[in-house]
């Protein structure tokens, strides 16, 4: 039998889930997939015992190929469909949210979503919080049974978790070429009992037979956008020598196990804590592993497989930043190596008034800013100047009752501003902390160490008394903007 995980309370996955992206890659340059034909192919699957599959709005026809599934057999079956939403940047609106909800229920043909996965491209526009207290709300409603996140790195899952928005699971890039979850993210999802959901485990079929002993492929000549995406994990992870090194580790174990390499990097990682299960891509109708992947459950990694595995890893370099960050800066580890293939533009997240005075400002919309009578930020020149900021947002407070998801919100709205005046964070020359108990002096360095690292700004931190008992930290900033 296929192992199970429980992301929550009456709610279980397999712990292999059946990735559908490749439909996208499958639907490449207008080719069309026949739908009953692929629908089919998901039954072995289920039989099987895999059977959770896994999708997006934004993977080609895979909704749709659900859908028919359900239709013509989903009454003998019990399986799970899990989904996800990644709107474009820019303000969203409540009735945008419900129509991209009911968009995937039609398409799947049910009444309501098992898990619906949320993405967003900017962090620094707030319009990304809009959006998942607007799927708490219709999770409330019953059209969406759970809510998880996919890409989502440590400081902002954190400040999801500490903003009353209940999340299950956090999809991310997680494999022996790229280990960074282990960074910060599984001690978080542990604390809070939140389920990581790992997908790249075997890099896009690097991670396999195919590739031992040879020699670097031409780039330039790979099949399908998953190898075109990770061949930029193998160069930013040392190139192809180390990778082989890491490639004939993964040999040697599965030699000592009798099972595929495959097998290997895929359990290694299901063995990681808070790892729920690993996603594996199937090309329906056209190719299946099916009996390689039930391999995975029959054997464990001792400790001198794991010893073999982790030399080879520690022959790597570290995948640059945190869970997710492939998607939102360089070095973009996408298939073109940019966002062309996913957006045309991302919007700057507030908008600029151009003063009379010839200097630029913009509010970030609070209700301290008109009282007050002071903007956001202000350009004067390549100067930015950033007034002290709290987690408002809207009429809310963000990051709830812990210090560092305050202030995490809070960089992300200083960040906002300077991206919105023509500026990054990169720019910061010196920042001001405020923190109402002095005990929470070290989680918040620590936040500010996090975002500001390799920048290094002038600092000062200091314990205040501010405006509002529910605001545990305020920081302001100025930036020069270079040439």
């Amino acid at each position: 039998m296929v192992p199970r995980c429980e992301l929550a309370p009456g709610f279980s996955i397999s712990r292999v889930l059946t990735g559908l992206w490749q439909i996208a890659d499958m639907e490449r340059d207008g080719r069309t997939l026949d739908l009953e034909a692929a629908a089919a192919a998901m039954v072995p699957y289920v039989e099987a015992g895999f059977t959770t599959f896994d999708m997006a709005d934004h993977y080609g026809s895979a909704e749709e190929v659900a859908g028919q599934f359900l239709r013509r057999y989903g009454a003998g079956y019990e399986v799970q469909m899990l989904t996800k939403w990644v709107p474009k940047p820019g303000p969203v609106s409540r009735e945008e949210v419900r129509a991209a909800v009911q968009r995937s229920l039609d398409r799947m043909q049910v009444d309501r979503l098992d898990l619906l996965q949320f993405h967003t491209w900017n962090y620094a526009d707030p319009s990304w919080l809009d959006c998942l207290f607007w799927l708490q709300e219709l999770k409330e409603e019953g059209l969406i049974r759970h809510l998880g996140l996919t890409n989502f790195d440590t400081a902002h899952l954190r400040i999801v978790l500490h903003s009353g928005i209940d999340v299950v699971s956090n999809q991310v890039s997680f494999s022996l070429l790229d280990p960074r979850a282990r960074n910060g993210l599984i001690p978080l999802c542990l604390e809070h009992g939140v389920r990581l959901l790992a997908y790249g485990t075997v890099a896009g079929g690097f991670l396999t037979e195919r590739w031992l002993g040879r020699p670097e492929p031409d780039w330039d000549a790979l099949e399908t956008w998953s190898q075109m995406k990770y061949r930029r994990f193998i160069d930013a992870a040392g190139g192809w020598e180390p990778f082989q090194r890491l490639l004939q580790a993964v040999a040697e174990v599965a030699r000592r196990h009798g099972v595929s390499m495959a097998n290997v990097a895929s359990r290694a990682i299901l063995e990681q804590p808070a790892v729920g299960g690993v996603i594996i891509g199937a090309r329906l109708s056209q190719s299946e592993h099916i009996q390689d992947n039930l391999r995975l459950f029959s054997f464990s990694l001792d400790e001198e497989s794991r010893r073999i595995l982790e030399g080879a890893q520690a022959g790597l370099r570290p995948i640059p930043g945190d869970c997710g960050d492939e998607y939102r800066k360089p070095p973009f580890l996408t298939a073109s190596g940019d966002l062309s293939h996913h957006l045309d533009a991302v919007p700057p997240p507030y908008p600029v008034q151009v003063g009379a005075d010839g200097r630029d400002r913009v509010q970030s919309g609070t209700v301290w800013e008109e009282m007050g009578g002071f903007c956001r930020a202000l350009r004067c020149g390549n100067r930015i100047l950033v007034s002290g900021t709290t987690a408002t947002h809207r009429d809310r407070v963000i990051g709830g009752t812990d210090a560092a998801a305050q202030l995490h919100f809070v960089i992300d709205k200083i960040e906002g501003a300077l991206q919105s005046l023509g500026s990054r964070l990169e720019d910061v020359v010196r920042t001001r902390i405020y923190v109402r108990n002095v005990a929470d002096w070290e989680a918040v360095a620590r936040a500010h160490g996090m975002r500001f690292k390799g920048i290094r700004p002038a600092n000062t931190l200091v314990q205040a008394q501010l405006v509002g008992d529910e605001y545990l930290v305020e920081m302001e900033a100025e930036a020069v903007v270079g040439e």
